[in-house]
């Protein structure tokens, strides 16, 4: 019985399609009805929370002026106390409920609040709008991590100074490092100082799952309180605020979860204790998880810049980058070689006649098989997160010097060290199978220095910087020997198409788990 090729192969269950594709985008739709609710609240509501607001507001700025006068925030910072802790704790809280009172918002606090001693860090989750803020009143002021830019805004700056918040420069290049240091050492205080509160996911999403938690709250290794919020109004809107003032009121469920303390295995590995918090929290509010995190806004904002969709940049940077070892930089320079190849492309997928116009070749077998590699959902296009899959697992671990001088000596019949076009365009009309190839466009673009043949530093120079080539070629090889066996009748095992693709160690075949995820895919 000859041996039957397989054309397609289980997917490394890790790498598939998220439970949430994009959870950055917030959608507010509005029926006519709550169009026609929104004006006639609004006309009444708007107006008198507009005075009540103005009036908290100017009892609230000289409080946070007079509690922080000459109060340092660099340097050798102390924690407040005295009368200063005395002004925060007891009268700029219920200002700051007075004036989420005045906005309309109702307080639901479910669970209870451990002291910092049992519990140094308050983790809040899932963060989608700067109403967020609300719960830092009702936790009693903790510290917080804020921007330095934050302290210059007016009225709300000098508010901000009376957390004592953990300062982020964006501009200094040890930031993070610094920030690190602090949340530890406040962590570590025995109750010195106030909890610090931190919203791990590092950015605002739209609730509907938890992304990949960021670090700083769990590298101390201390016991961590899970605070999660819910906003359970039908109708809430999380960007607008003229439209959240024109509701009769807004819900808001701040739930204390018990701690969750360290083991020692998660004390030594930040990443591991906080995905144990991140789970215990998802199943709470009854969402998935995902592993977006900030970077993949990031990816977002460069594709819109690359004039490819927003929603393109979505990848899953903390699996892809753990999965696949590569860095941000990496997958930008994969987005912006991606944008050539999609920029006419609609919806910025890539189809299977724009990938053979890319690679200058025509659709053969060999070429539908390397797309179908790439095309991960079966859905007959490639968008970018499956390019950069493909590209890393596939086509790189295939693009290596052995593979490269194979190719080339096939190429060179006559074995001179160099490729002349006949040679060239002879062996891809052969391995494509079609007789009226014209490959002078590409033959001139791996030609560089146009001398009218390829050298072999040519044709490698060419291959890693279009990777796609000999995961190509080696795809025809491979299309040649199925062919050959079946034609023989020889008996042997099924093989899957990347036989063979994984002879040395690639990007990803660092730790336990990685190689076989690259095996799988």
């Amino acid at each position: 019985m000859p041996p039957q090729r397989i054309f397609a192969l289980p997917r490394q269950q890790s790498l598939l399609l998220p439970a949430v594709i994009n959870p950055f985008v917030q959608e507010t739709k509005l029926s006519k009805a709550d169009i026609i609710k929104c004006v006639l609240l609004g006309i009444f509501l708007v107006p008198i929370r507009g005075i009540l607001l103005s009036l908290v507001l100017m009892i609230t700025w000289p409080v946070a002026v007079i509690t922080t006068f000459k109060h340092p925030l660099k340097g050798s910072v102390e924690p407040m106390t005295g009368w200063r802790r005395f002004m925060c704790r007891r009268v700029m809280a219920p200002l700051g409920r007075a004036y989420y009172f005045a906005m309309g918002f109702r307080v639901v606090v479910k669970g209870k609040q451990v002291s910092s001693r049992e519990a140094p860090i308050l983790a809040v989750a899932p963060h989608s709008t700067f109403f967020d803020g609300i719960v830092c009143i009702v936790a009693g002021l903790p510290s917080t991590v804020s921007r330095v830019e934050n302290l210059a805004t007016p009225i709300f700056g000098r508010c901000v100074r009376c957390l004592q918040p953990v300062l982020v420069s964006r501009e200094r290049t040890d930031s993070r490092k610094n920030t690190i240091r602090e949340i530890e050492k406040r962590a570590k205080s025995e109750g010195v100082w106030p909890q610090v509160l931190i919203f791990p996911e590092g950015t605002c999403t739209n609730r509907s799952c938890l992304i990949t938690f960021k670090l700083g709250a769990f590298i101390p290794g201390v016991p961590v309180q899970p605070v999660i919020m819910r906003y359970p109004n039908k109708l809430v809107s999380l960007t607008l605020l003229l439209l959240t003032l024109c509701q009769l009121y807004t819900t808001v469920e701040i739930e204390f979860l018990p701690p969750q303390i360290p083991t020692e295995e998660e004390k030594k590995s930040a990443p591991l204790f906080a995905s144990t918090v991140r789970r215990v929290m998802a199943e709470a509010l009854g969402v998935p998880v995902t592993d977006h995190t900030y970077e993949d806004c990031r990816l977002m904002i460069s594709a819109g810049e690359l004039t490819l969709p927003m929603e393109a940049g979505l990848v899953e940077f903390t699996k892809i980058s753990r999965k696949l070892n590569l860095k941000w930089e990496n997958v930008q320079k994969e987005l912006e070689g991606f944008a050539v190849k999609a920029s006419s492309c609609q919806g910025g997928r890539i189809s299977i006649q724009e990938f053979a116009r890319f690679l200058k070749l025509p659709i053969s077998p060999a070429l539908e098989e390397l797309f179908a590699l790439f095309d991960r959902d079966g859905d007959g296009t490639i968008d970018f997160r499956e390019y950069v899959i493909g590209v890393t697992i596939l086509c790189r671990p295939a693009n290596t010097e052995d593979v490269l001088r194979m190719a080339f000596k096939l190429f060179d019949t006559d074995e001179d060290q160099r490729i002349t076009r006949l040679e060239f365009s002879a062996l891809l009309r052969s391995a494509l199978g079609v007789s009226d190839l014209n490959m002078t466009k590409l033959f001139k673009e791996i030609d560089a220095d146009a001398s009218g043949f390829i050298t072999f530093a040519e044709f490698e120079a060419f291959a890693l910087t279009h990777p796609e080539y000999a995961k190509l070629f080696t795809t025809y090889l491979e299309l040649q020997r199925y062919q050959a066996l079946k034609v023989s009748g020889d008996e042997g095992p099924e093989w899957p198409l990347e036989e063979g693709l994984l002879q040395g160690p690639g990007p990803a075949d660092q730790g336990s788990d990685s190689a076989s995820d690259k095996k799988d895919d």
